[in-house]
């Protein structure tokens, strides 16, 4: 053979072509090409759309191994729960049983002393269901505002309660939606009841969303841990509502009265449900009316 027929051209695993900068150079002047006009024209949209849409099948194909796992972890934890949740309702009904048969005892024996006392029984009020719609703006108040207002019969002056206890009052009515004053605002009052030693006193809307049980003697029998409910004599409020608990009692031997903090017994951020009771005075009867004074004869009065 030859030396002038051999091929001397290198195989193609050793051709060089292109060299590695320069392909490097180019894909990166694509890429960012293609960015600015993507970003600008919306060139690749529908190429990616059409990208992502064959590319979904794959994508829940891969996926389907982590949900069996998923799913099956979840499954058993579910049934874990469950038999947890099942033994803790059989306890609560248990619970629950008991408390009903002792409530029905005590209806029982308060009917029979009520009775034995001849007094009438004890006041019902109407309670109408309502939602909360927004806080106030105002950032210096603690007001909500609710969707019942005078066209479903709300009153001024009704109080509103949620699962945990008092929230507020309604202190301004419109046709639709009304407002209702928290208990911790400023200019909020409320009577109590000191369910332990039964004396009565006025709570006050305090700093943050906490409340002041005011004007009381710095010798008071008030201690943290308290109990305060609503005392029922001021006309609005059903007696036994809860309303807050005593967190906290400073005295000062210089001070003539205690300063005590509460907390309330309802939560009053993030709540979305409320009730809307009748206010007491509209079943109470009206008082009665001034006897006139009896008329003077002008001649039975003697000249001096």
């Amino acid at each position: 053979m030859q030396l002038g027929t051999l091929d001397r051209t290198p195989p193609p695993f050793f051709r060089q072509g292109v060299s590695a900068l320069t392909k490097l150079l180019f894909f990166a002047a694509l890429a960012v090409f293609l960015m600015v006009a993507d970003g600008r024209f919306q060139l690749v949209v529908g190429a990616r759309a059409v990208l992502a849409t064959v590319l979904l099948p794959v994508e829940r194909a891969l996926l389907v191994p982590r949900e069996i796992l998923a799913g099956g972890r979840d499954y058993l934890q579910g049934i874990a729960q469950a038999r947890a949740a099942e033994n803790a309702a059989r306890l609560e009904m248990v619970r629950q049983a008991e408390r009903v048969s002792q409530v029905a005892l005590l209806e029982r024996e308060n009917e029979r002393l009520r009775a034995l006392l001849e007094l009438r029984p004890a006041l019902t009020v109407r309670s109408t269901a309502a939602e909360v719609l927004y806080e106030a703006a105002d950032p210096f108040s603690r007001k909500v505002f609710i969707d019942r207002g005078e066209n479903q019969g709300i009153v001024l002056g009704s109080p509103v309660i949620n699962e945990g206890g008092v929230m507020g009052q309604v202190t301004r009515l419109y046709p639709l939606t009304a407002e209702v004053t928290l208990l911790t605002d400023k200019d909020a009052a409320i009577p109590v009841l000191n369910t332990r030693t039964q004396q009565r006193s006025a709570a006050f809307g305090g700093p943050g969303a906490t409340l002041e049980l005011r004007f009381m003697a710095a010798n008071s029998d008030v201690k943290a841990g308290d109990v305060l409910t609503t005392s029922g004599v001021d006309g609005v409020y059903p007696s036994g509502l809860p309303v807050a608990t005593v967190a906290s009692v400073e005295r000062q031997a210089e001070a003539g009265f205690a300063r005590i903090v509460l907390k309330p017994a309802a939560v009053l951020d993030g709540v979305r449900h409320v009730m809307v009771l009748e206010p007491l005075s509209a079943q109470l009867p009206p008082p009665p009316a001034p006897e006139p004074a009896p008329a003077v004869d002008p001649r039975s009065k003697r000249k001096p």
